[in-house]
């Protein structure tokens, strides 16, 4: 009877995960059900689930990549479906490439023997520790100058015959040039987490395969990257977070065709017409990281939980 007493929860502690749980997920329903709602019905303090749902409030929001044109719109104002989009490709390609670059080097770190080896360990945690804002300035002249093909000679000189303007082919307003700084900004972040879960690889599963007729590049991608699954997944979502939500370099690389939600939403905030579409781009700015949290959390469980049945 003791016992059974002592492993009966305390009906305090599921009062706590439901309050946790009302207060992360209330705010993300509060925003859905007022991004449903026109102004009249947000400002009339009537409040409540009592309301006639639409989606004209995504609609202005979306306008500029809509496939037909909305009734209530006599001209598209924001362009944030094109902001959306950039932020969607930027993120993606960059957490892409920094986990492929990172997940390698952290490999070469913790296996192989080379002088100088855990002085560029250390090295790369530093280098994570620079704020964004200190990188700004070199960033925006290097991407605007010497990152640059010059119009007087070779490609910079048939752009302009070609195509007219400047001429010069730059990094500066491109996706290649935010993703690449984003890359290098996160690297060193995803390298650290990474090396504590390759160090947990047993070395004699790589010498298995190995035995087995396996070459350097399957033992990776093959044995490795599998049982690291849980740390690329930390590590992504991380990674995602960032370069969803970075805005000090973004607005100094991008420029029109190229700019993201944050910098769209900061530079245009007068620009909103009214409250829904407000609640409307909150809403859109913040599914794709609750989703590809969600999916990378899943990702985490597979890999914790792969070998906990025993055969």
């Amino acid at each position: 009877m003791a016992a059974s007493r002592t492993a009966r929860a305390n009906p305090a502690f599921y009062g706590v995960i439901a309050l946790l749980i009302f207060m992360s997920v209330g705010p993300v329903l509060l925003l859905l059900v007022n991004s449903l709602k026109l102004d009249v019905d947000i400002t009339s303090g009537a409040g409540g689930l009592l309301f006639m749902p639409t989606i004209r409030n995504y609609e202005t929001a979306l306008c500029d990549i809509l496939w037909y044109e909305p009734e209530h719109l006599r001209f598209c104002q924001i362009r944030f479906g094109g902001a959306f989009i950039n932020s969607i490709i930027i993120a993606l390609v960059s957490t892409v490439l920094t986990l492929v670059f990172g997940c390698m080097a952290a490999y070469a770190l913790v296996r192989f023997r080379f002088m100088g080896r855990d002085s560029l360990s250390l090295s790369t945690l530093a280098v994570r520790m620079i704020p964004p804002a200190v990188l700004l300035v070199p960033v925006f002249g290097l991407w605007n100058n010497s990152f640059c093909l010059d119009n007087d000679y070779g490609l910079g000189a048939w752009w302009r015959e070609m195509f007219g303007g400047r001429g010069d082919v730059c990094l500066a307003g491109t996706h290649g040039g935010i993703i690449l700084i984003y890359v290098a900004m996160n690297l060193p972040f995803v390298i650290w987490i990474l090396q504590s879960f390759i160090v947990q690889v047993p070395r004699s599963l790589e010498e298995a395969a190995r035995v087995d007729g396996a070459g350097p590049f399957q033992t990776f991608f093959i044995v490795v990257l599998p049982l690291i699954k849980p740390g690329l997944a930390a590590a992504s979502i991380f990674t995602f977070r960032i370069a969803w939500n970075e805005y000090l370099l973004a607005s100094a690389l991008a420029d029109r065709d190229t700019m993201t939600v944050p910098i769209l939403i900061v530079n245009n905030a007068s620009e909103f017409d009214g409250l829904g579409t407000i609640f409307a781009t909150g809403m859109l700015l913040a599914v794709p990281p609750i989703l590809f949290t969600l999916f990378a959390s899943r990702q985490i469980i597979t890999g914790m939980t792969a070998g906990a049945v025993k055969g």
